[in-house]
């Protein structure tokens, strides 16, 4: 594997974004599109089975807020010391971020153990769904310290200039989840017509953990191997560093209680979801596989934008971090919106592509239709947010979040679901509110400019 080192500091911006936000967009996209095949395939079982995972994937999206706290602190830390051409701190960075993660991810396994029946039991009264939701969610849990410290290797070498390994990784741990899914889900696999393992929904989740598995080795590979512009060491996985741990705690500490109020706040939604019945719950899954590619374009050109921002802070050059922002916001603007508009156009065809219920279907592309129209206008928004990232100046987060969730959508569902009894629309309507509304809140603080002088530590601050 070859060894591409890019200055990021240098050069052309919009260039540099497009090195950095593809591979990233393009990676996350494979596993997007994963998502949305494993979809179809539990589609295939049954609505109760698409409800069960539906509910699933919104408590575990609270259980990634542990990992995301540390991850979104790595991203500042690594990519500043890699921009002051500080190699041993950025190794030593990266090196914290996959241990601690693997401790936490072990902690936060046992305590789930206990608490997942209850959760679920308070998302959904279904007790089908519930039985489904435990079998998918035991297996989820199983590889958790996998999941945390998988993210952290493809993190890593974008933080340090490396677009493609990540890519290829995500791509291959991808292709190898749809292969997996019909052969361990079904007793005959579709297609081939060739003897399966019949797990159902257990083949999926277990599908995910394989794939995860394989990506994480292949990330330490590359990473211990010195394939990539940074070299660890295995020794700097037997010790904690109180100092840099702390910081990964505190740094993305904004973010995490971002993420706790947004996921909360979600599940309090799926409450209000659960009580259409079934084939909202079933159809709103499906909606959120479809929008998670747009969240996916904007999730690359924040990554990709975060690094470039964090080396450039690193480097004190706080013009060139700027314009790699506005060069986010307006690519994030234009992809999404190309996006929407097409699915908006063929809602009832993608809804359908995974479910045979006319009911779902006609819900589906409502639902799609109302919540993509939020999601365009928050792409923009998020994209530019990559100041936040790269800086380490994470507070806005929790503001938008609050005031988006907490000030308007779930006010807004209790009103108008337990006293008015309004249609199932209200739901993608307030997350289309919710949407606008933090999107106009992370712009005033970008505008604002704090994020110019904040740096993860005092050295960086004084230069």
């Amino acid at each position: 594997m070859k060894k591409i080192r890019r200055d990021l500091t240098k050069g052309n911006v919009n260039k540099n974004l497009m090195y950095m936000a593809m591979p990233a967009i393009l990676g996350s996209l494979a596993q997007t599109v994963y998502t949305i095949v494993d979809m179809f395939w539990i589609g295939r079982i049954s609505a109760t089975a698409v409800a069960a995972v539906t509910v699933s994937s919104s408590l575990f999206f609270l259980v990634w807020i542990l990992s995301s706290i540390i991850g979104i602190s790595s991203v500042s830390l690594i990519s500043q010391h890699y921009g002051r051409d500080d190699e041993d701190k950025t190794a030593r960075a990266i090196e914290q971020t996959i241990v601690f993660k693997f401790i936490v991810a072990v902690i936060t396994m046992i305590i789930m153990t206990f608490l997942l029946r209850p959760i679920i039991m308070f998302l959904t009264n279904d007790l089908a769904v519930v039985e489904k939701a435990l079998e998918y969610s035991y297996v989820q849990i199983l590889f958790l310290p996998i999941f945390f410290s998988q993210v952290t290797t493809t993190t890593a070498m974008r933080c340090v200039g490396d677009s493609k390994k990540p890519m290829i990784i995500m791509m291959v741990s991808a292709a190898l989840n749809m292969v997996l899914d019909p052969i361990l889900m079904f007793e005959t696999v579709p297609v081939l017509g060739i003897r399966g393992f019949g797990m159902g929904i257990v083949g999926a989740s277990l599908a995910s953990g394989i794939a995860s598995s394989v990506a994480f080795i292949l990330g330490m590979i590359v990473l211990f191997g010195g394939f990539t512009n940074i070299k660890l060491r295995l020794k700097g996985l037997l010790r904690l560093d109180p100092e840099m741990d702390k910081k990964l705690i505190t740094i993305g500490l904004p973010v995490g209680f971002e993420m706790a109020a947004r996921e909360v706040g979600g599940l309090i939604v799926m409450r209000f979801l659960a009580s259409y019945g079934t084939e909202v719950l079933a159809a709103f899954g499906i909606t959120f596989r479809l929008v998670a590619v747009a969240y996916t374009v904007m999730g690359g050109l924040s990554n990709g934008g975060g690094a470039i921002v964090g080396q450039n802070l690193g480097a004190n050059n706080v013009e060139r971090a700027e314009d790699t922002a506005y060069a986010a916001g307006k690519m994030g603007l234009l992809m999404i919106g190309s996006i929407s508009a097409l699915s908006m156009l063929f809602a009832p065809q993608l809804i359908g592509t995974f479910v045979n219920d006319r009911a779902v279907i006609e819900i589906g592309s409502v639902l799609l239709r109302i919540t993509l129209v939020g999601a365009t206008i928050f792409a923009s928004a998020l994209s530019l947010s990559c100041v936040f990232t790269g800086s380490g100046y994470n507070f806005p987060y929790v503001v938008s979040s609050i005031s988006g969730k907490w000030l308007l959508q779930i006010p807004f569902l209790f009103i108008t679901v337990h006293y008015l009894n309004l249609p199932y629309y209200v739901v993608p309507l307030s997350y289309m509110g919710a949407d606008i509304t933090e999107a106009l809140v992370l712009f005033g603080f970008f505008k604002k400019g704090s994020w110019k002088t904040y740096r993860v530590s005092e050295e960086m601050a004084g230069d």
